[in-house]
């Protein structure tokens, strides 16, 4: 079993949907040696509360070929929370874990943002349409789902479209109109720089 990075995650739809997601980010990066776990999923109020990250970390710990751990979230409402909550996250999470590295993302706002920031890279793909045109500052739309919905020819469901539009979108544009998008990239290539170092 290859060392693996082990990720946490809230919602049901991300638990097919980011396996997919890492392991492309990890092969455009040329980095075949590391696997990824099937994720974790704790809903966000638990993860939030005294003690939650810090369980969620130790139960990624006990993964047996857990060489690394990536929290990701979404930010929600909350304007500032990714450069808010991040950092207080990213500390409780390392001091649990002081020997495996961590990482900590929020999707700003959410998970679906960064489909609205790559949404010309996905059209024809899940019934988006033809005509689907990317916004100015995809992060900054409130209730990403409700905005693919209105750009498909059927309701966004988390369960069914999230892992298919991972699959399919466009990492490049994606990493270019999203900022916690990239945030994402940069801490794959943080984990894998100390998993290489020290473990493969």
């Amino acid at each position: 079993m290859p060392p693996s990075l082990v990720p946490i995650v809230e919602g049901y739809g991300e638990v097919e949907a980011v396996p997919i997601l890492l392991r492309r980010l990890l092969e455009s990066a040329k980095v075949y040696q590391v696997g990824v776990a099937r994720p974790i999923r704790i809903p966000k109020t638990r993860l939030l509360k005294k003690g939650g990250i810090e369980n969620a970390v130790r139960l990624a710990r006990l993964h047996p070929a857990c060489a690394g751990i990536i929290i990701i979230l979404d930010a929600d409402d909350d304007q500032d929370c990714p450069k808010r909550l991040a950092p207080i996250l990213l500390k409780r999470a390392r001091r649990t874990s002081p020997s495996i590295p961590v990482s900590v993302v929020l999707a700003k706002r959410e998970y679906e943002a960064w489909f609205i920031g790559c949404i010309d890279s996905l059209r024809g793909q899940r019934g988006i349409s033809d005509q689907a045109t990317r916004p100015a500052n995809p992060e900054e739309i409130r209730d990403a789902k409700t905005w693919l919905s209105r750009s498909m020819d059927k309701k966004y469901k988390e369960t069914i479209d999230q892992a298919a539009l991972s699959k399919g979108m466009d990492l490049n544009l994606a990493r270019e109109t999203c900022p916690s998008f990239d945030k994402l990239c940069r801490d794959i290539e943080f984990l894998v720089k100390n998993l290489t170092s020290t473990l493969l």
